[in-house]
């Protein structure tokens, strides 16, 4: 289908698996941290709320909340894109060995 003004305007960048994956590195890596989500949300400067849907990958972080969150967790933002990527590719496989 041709992408005309209108579906361009429908489009979303969403990426739902992407989303969870990147939610469970950063909340394991909080846990690894001994943090509760309230407190680490406080100190990345992210509302509470937002942060807890990140976790839990209804909603996906902008490049620059992406880096606050790493700089917040002590590593790189390349590593976080790292470790969800592998998460990535960890889950395609069992599906498509299944």
């Amino acid at each position: 289908m041709p992408v005309t003004k209108s579906t361009a305007r429908r489009a979303t960048s969403f990426e739902p698996a992407a989303a969870k994956a990147f939610g469970e590195v950063v909340r394991s890596l909080r846990e690894g941290q001994g943090l509760a989500q309230d407190q680490f949300a406080l100190q990345a400067n992210v509302d509470r709320s937002y942060y807890g849907k990140l976790e839990r990958g209804e909603r996906q972080p902008s490049l620059g909340l992406l880096l606050r969150i790493a700089k917040s967790l002590g590593v790189p933002g390349a590593s976080l894109v790292e470790q969800t990527e592998t998460r990535l590719r960890r889950r395609k496989s069992k599906t498509d060995g299944a």
